[in-house]
C-alpha cells in the first residue's frame, strides 16, 4: 500500500511539474520569448480592464469564415461564462464556404474542435493545430484520407488553415499558453461559414438552395452557436452516428 501510495503521489506530482513547466519550455523559444517581450504589457493591460489577468483565464475561440474574422473570449479559471476580449482578421483564405471533407481539397474546417498542439518554430512563425478531423468529420466523409494539419498560424499565407500577421499570432499564442498554463487541456474553437443573423441566413439559405445536404449542416452548427451566444459558455458536443453535432 505504501508503494501504491508513494507511485500515486510522483506520478501527480510528475503531471503537476509538466504543467508547472509548460510556459518555461515554450518560453525556450526564440519566437515566444520575442513574443512575451513585445505583447506582455500590452495582453496584461487589456485584461485588466476585463478584471482578468494572464495568469487566471481560460479562453475560447470561434471563427468566422466569410467575415474572415477570428474572436477571443475570455473567462477566469472558476468561472463558467465567457466574455468576448478581441477580434482579430483572418489575413488571408483559401476554398469556399462549407466543410472540410478530404485532404487537398484546399477548405478551412467547418465545426466544433479544439487546440491539441503548440508548435512554437513553424515554419508559418507560430502555429496552434486544431483537433481537425473530428468525429463528425469522419462520419460525414467517404473521402480515403480527409486530411490535417489545419492550424492558426502567422506569416498570412494559407491552404486551408486561418493565418494571421505575424504581429497578431503573437497575441493569440500567448493567451493560448496562459490558458494551457492555467489548467485548459482543451481550448475550445469553433468553426462557422458565417455570422447566423437573420440577414446571413436567409441570404445563404437562398444562395445554396440547391445544396440541401449543405443546408442541413450548416442549421446544425447554427444550434451549436445560437447555444454558445444564448449561455456564454463552453458547448457540451456530441456527435451521433451520422455525424450530426449533438449539444
Amino acid at each position: 500500500m505504501k508503494t501504491f501510495i508513494l507511485l500515486t503521489v510522483i506520478i501527480l506530482s510528475s503531471a503537476f511539474a509538466l504543467k508547472t513547466n509548460f510556459l518555461a519550455e515554450q518560453k525556450k523559444y526564440p519566437r515566444v520569448k520575442s513574443a512575451y517581450a513585445d505583447k506582455e504589457a500590452l495582453l496584461t493591460e487589456k485584461l485588466k480592464s476585463a478584471d482578468l489577468s494572464l495568469d487566471n483565464i481560460n479562453i475560447l475561440i470561434t471563427v468566422f469564415k466569410n467575415e474572415h474574422e477570428l474572436n477571443i473570449y475570455v473567462k477566469k479559471k472558476s468561472e463558467k461564462k465567457y466574455k468576448k476580449l478581441t477580434s482579430y482578421d483572418i489575413c488571408s483564405s483559401s476554398g469556399e464556404l462549407g466543410p472540410k471533407r478530404m485532404q487537398g481539397d484546399g477548405q478551412v474546417p467547418e465545426g466544433f474542435y479544439y487546440i491539441e498542439k503548440f508548435n512554437p518554430a513553424s515554419s508559418y512563425y507560430l502555429s496552434l493545430g486544431v483537433s481537425y478531423p473530428n468525429q463528425s468529420d469522419k462520419l460525414k466523409s467517404s473521402a480515403a484520407s480527409l486530411g490535417g494539419d489545419i492550424f492558426i498560424h502567422g506569416e498570412c499565407v494559407t491552404i486551408g488553415c486561418m493565418p494571421m500577421t505575424n504581429d497578431k499570432i503573437k497575441e493569440i499564442y500567448i493567451y493560448a499558453i496562459q490558458a494551457s498554463q492555467n489548467g485548459q487541456s482543451k481550448i475550445p474553437v469553433y468553426i462557422f461559414p458565417f455570422k447566423f443573423s437573420d440577414t446571413n441566413v436567409s441570404k445563404f439559405k437562398e444562395k445554396y438552395k440547391s445544396d440541401k445536404t449543405m443546408l442541413n449542416f450548416w442549421s446544425n452548427l447554427k444550434t451549436g452557436f445560437d447555444k454558445f451566444n444564448s449561455a456564454s459558455e463552453e458547448i457540451n458536443v456530441k456527435v451521433d452516428k451520422e455525424g450530426n453535432y449533438l449539444f
